[in-house]
């Protein structure tokens, strides 16, 4: 028999999951909207040297709005391409070395569906990075890549960055558990895959996690470069990058290019 607190979680759970969803549904909403007024009405704004665009999976529906498609993802670096962008790594971008029309692209989290993308990117010679989070890369289920299909990766040319060990929030850890987080997903890397990575992609990465301790950290871990979100709400000392969404059409992707989302910070 059904205790009270079992009744009573039959009847909410339910409920929770329709609140949640509707929650979920109200947030792309919202995303689509604000993605499509920005691609109208944004300020363009020229960019010298070079942008690096944040991805994340490409084909994990889990993963909402920062899932691209794989189609969507192809047909935006096709684009990109006619354009008359050029494809750079972007720890050459990160080091100013970067020109007007170079761009850059990464993946962060280490999801295993960019493998359906990564041939396309490998068969043009572009270059890309991947950003694993080492504890997720080190216990992988079925979604995040493993230590081998990772090394495949980077035998094939890919650079490996870090995006910590358990993709914590920096804001509020103490000093020693960011140095850890920092520290120990550089060294697991270095140690499954014979690369010491020396780009660091901030979890969440929006302003409000990061600040100039965590700066101070990382570098003094082996950092050379720091990629946050936002171009325009980046924190000081790191680089800013342009994060892409599912919603992002080929006039949506091309005023990401055009700098139009340069103050954009995620919010979701």
């Amino acid at each position: 028999m059904l205790s009270p607190m079992d009744n009573a979680s039959s009847v909410f759970e339910p409920l929770t999951k329709r609140v949640r969803g509707q929650r979920g549904r109200l947030a792309n909403g919202r995303l689509r909207v604000e993605r499509w007024s920005l691609a109208r009405w944004g300020k363009a704004r020229h960019r010298d040297g070079g942008r690096i665009l944040a991805y994340h999976s490409t084909g994990t529906a889990e993963w909402g709005v920062n899932d691209v498609l794989p189609g969507r993802f192809i047909e935006q670096i096709d684009l990109a391409s006619r354009l008359g962008y050029r494809f750079v790594g972007a720890a050459e971008i990160a080091s100013g070395a970067g020109k007007a029309q170079d761009l850059a692209i990464t993946f962060d989290d280490g999801l295993r569906s960019i493998l359906a993308v990564t041939p396309y990117l490998e068969r043009h010679g572009i270059p890309f990075a991947v950003f694993p989070v080492a504890g997720w890369t080190s216990n992988p289920a079925d979604r995040f890549l493993s230590w081998k299909e990772l090394g495949e990766l980077a035998a094939a040319g890919a650079t490996v960055g870090s995006h910590s060990m358990t993709h914590a929030n920096f804001t509020g850890l103490p000093l020693e558990r960011r140095k850890a987080e920092l520290e120990d997903s550089r060294a697991v890397i270095a140690q499954q895959l014979g690369v010491v990575p020396t780009l660091f992609a901030i979890p969440f990465g929006r302003g409000r996690d990061w600040d100039g301790q965590s700066t101070a950290l990382a570098q003094e871990v082996g950092y050379t470069a720091i990629l946050a979100q936002s171009e325009h709400r980046r924190p000081v000392g790191t680089v800013g990058r342009s994060f892409i969404s599912r919603f992002d059409g080929p006039g949506v992707f091309r005023a990401v290019l055009e700098g139009r989302f340069d103050g954009w910070e995620e919010w979701f």
